[in-house]
């Protein structure tokens, strides 16, 4: 098969389309021919790398995966997979035998795993997972707009629904609307029936966000989004924080929360090595709460909303297999609002 590969860590000059094996569809699994694959910012760490990380090289990125079953290995006879079945791909990996996995909470799983992170992903003709992995693709969506699903909306509802427990009435700021997971999540908060506040790095992409449902959308290069934030709330502060930034928001993020809020924070974009007044946290009550993609039944209540027209893939463009590296340098420069999909 034809595959974008990564032989080494580095800038995006380091994807080059190989040519490598056919997956074979082993027992318990499942080969899907790709049709569209999304970019995410776990592509480039991945592709950067960073201390501890060991991948087998040549490594295969993309975990955002639609396309068509093209076979089925011994021991799926019940999985009512079946060749020629259009399908969307669950990104996270489990042992799907410990206390964990069996409890629903599969990204605490010693063995967790992220598809196109720790194992081949789907800048490839084909790719290899377990059934547990293969959900329905939405009827009448194309294989680009299902693509831009799974990562970013599991990721925002575990997030806001799993543990930042957002209510109906409750404020919410969303950094970075224009990202995927910032897209996702202005829609879920919305859905819920939380007031959206969210920032964005242009007009434009404030106008976008404020169609997919933010009640204000903050403009972060031309305002201070925490003087904003304490404009639009007379000065309370909101109930929820999505951060996803990291560094260049975090100490700022913290004190936009209302006096017990919380902060729920899934990636830094813009760096790790945060500082924090921890006088804020611990007299004002603030929680802080990590959080890490989700589990397998939640990615099927995400695509019940979908259906359903209540949530909607944010597709900005979709790109040839070929240009990725182009797309890494799109999603790096923050150009993009919402997905950037590759196809064959």
């Amino acid at each position: 098969m034809k595959a974008m590969v990564m032989r080494g860590h580095g800038g995006p000059e380091v994807l080059e389309m190989a040519e490598l094996p056919d997956p074979v569809a082993g027992p318990g699994r499942v080969v899907v021919r790709v049709r569209a694959v999304a970019l995410n910012h776990l592509d480039i760490w991945v592709r950067q790398g960073w201390p501890g990380l060991e991948l087998p090289m040549p490594h295969v990125l993309g975990s955002d995966v639609a396309g068509v079953v093209e076979s089925v290995g011994p021991g799926c006879e019940a999985s009512g997979i079946a060749p020629g079945m259009e399908v969307v791909l669950n990104p996270g990996l489990s042992c799907g035998r410990c206390e964990e996995c069996l409890a629903g909470r599969d990204t605490l799983c010693r063995k967790y795993a992220i598809l196109g992170e720790h194992t081949a992903g789907g800048y490839a003709d084909l790719v290899s997972v377990p059934t547990a992995n293969v959900l329905p693709k939405p009827r009448n969506m194309s294989f680009e707009h299902a693509a831009c699903i799974p990562l970013v909306f599991l990721t925002a509802w575990h997030a806001l629904v799993g543990r930042a427990q957002v209510r109906p009435g409750e404020t919410v700021l969303i950094h970075a609307a224009g990202s995927g997971v910032g897209s996702a999540a202005v829609q879920i908060a919305r859905l819920i029936g939380a007031r959206v506040l969210a920032t964005a790095g242009s007009k434009d992409k404030c106008e976008k966000a404020l169609a997919l449902g933010a009640h204000h959308a903050i403009d972060y290069e031309k305002t201070d989004f925490l003087q904003e934030v304490k404009t639009l709330t007379g000065r309370r502060g909101v109930d929820v924080v999505f951060e996803h930034t990291g560094k260049v928001t975090w100490e700022r993020s913290l004190l936009s929360l209302v006096n017990g809020g919380r902060l729920v924070t899934v990636g830094a974009t813009t760096g790790f090595d945060t500082a924090t007044d921890l006088r804020h946290v611990f007299y004002r009550q603030l929680s802080v709460l990590g959080s890490t993609m989700g589990s397998k039944s939640e990615l099927f209540q995400v695509l019940r909303f979908v259906e359903e027209k209540r949530l909607k893939p944010v597709l900005d463009r979709v790109m040839k297999l070929s240009q990725a590296r182009e797309a890494h340098g799109l999603l790096a420069r923050r150009e993009q609002f919402g997905k950037v999909v590759l196809v064959p």
